[in-house]
């Protein structure tokens, strides 16, 4: 199996589009940038949802440089939604923007959504959400509330949200998120299910999450993959990517503003 098995970009004439979406906790770019960028550059993504993106003093430098490198475009995140962001590819017209910061519980990392509206050819439009989920169990399943009532504000048709949800499957709030959203690796596995940890893989704790009516085409861990260099997942971050290939159907009359 190879990356190329994975349906590649591109626009139908029925204005439709095929869309690469990665989802990847980097850790605040504390690993081997290098690999990072060969990780993601050998994904060919359309669309990166980025988690523990740098959020410190010449943040944004550093989300401009790592999108450079991985040949995207920063589109909007970072430390204004205290770590989520979300890259590009110039394929995508950027309708709208907004970091979103979530309510705080002290003495606990402040959490926020980076969200955009993007489309894809004439007529495929697609809310995107990244997100990265807290570690404490009650404070996680508020989130994800939260998270469903953010992708529904959006005003796209069609939304996907994807990140670190910081649970496994049979959690709580995973479980809310799969019951609204196509759990993508359940809908359509390819590649590797694991996230988790890249020298060890033994959970999934991030996750593409599509609304109903986005066809998955398939989702999953570009690990043990030819293109996809072992050593360079294992240094590139303490999470694994997910990658998943949606097909998204043109916006109807209703879906556009």
């Amino acid at each position: 199996m190879t990356l190329a098995d994975l349906p590649a970009a591109q626009t139908a004439s029925d204005g439709s589009a095929v869309v690469r979406l990665l989802s990847y906790n980097i850790r605040s770019l504390r690993d081997d940038r290098w690999a990072l960028a060969r990780v993601i550059r050998a994904c060919a993504p359309d669309v990166v949802c980025v988690q523990e993106a740098p959020r410190f003093f010449g943040w944004r430098k550093q989300a401009a440089r790592l999108a450079r490198e991985c040949g995207l475009v920063y589109v909007t995140g970072g430390a204004t939604a205290t770590g989520p962001m979300i890259l590009a590819t110039l394929r995508a017209t950027v309708e709208h923007t907004e970091d979103v910061l979530l309510p705080h519980t002290p003495g606990l990392h402040r959490r926020g959504f980076a969200t955009a509206v993007l489309r894809f050819g004439p007529a495929a439009r697609l809310g995107v959400l990244s997100c990265h989920l807290s570690l404490q169990k009650a404070e996680r399943q508020t989130q994800g509330g939260l998270l469903l009532d953010r992708l529904a504000a959006l005003g796209a048709e069609h939304t996907v949200a994807a990140g670190d949800l910081n649970e496994r499957p049979g959690g709580r709030t995973f479980r809310r998120l799969a019951a609204e959203l196509q759990d993508g690796w359940a809908v359509k596995p390819w590649g590797g299910e694991h996230t988790s940890t890249p020298d060890h893989p033994h959970q999934r704790i991030d996750a593409v999450l599509a609304s109903h009516g986005i066809d998955v085409l398939g989702c999953g861990v570009p690990a043990g993959l030819e293109g996809i260099a072992p050593a360079d997942l294992r240094a590139a971050s303490d999470h694994l990517p997910v990658l998943a290939a949606l097909r998204v159907p043109p916006a109807t009359a209703g879906g556009t503003p």
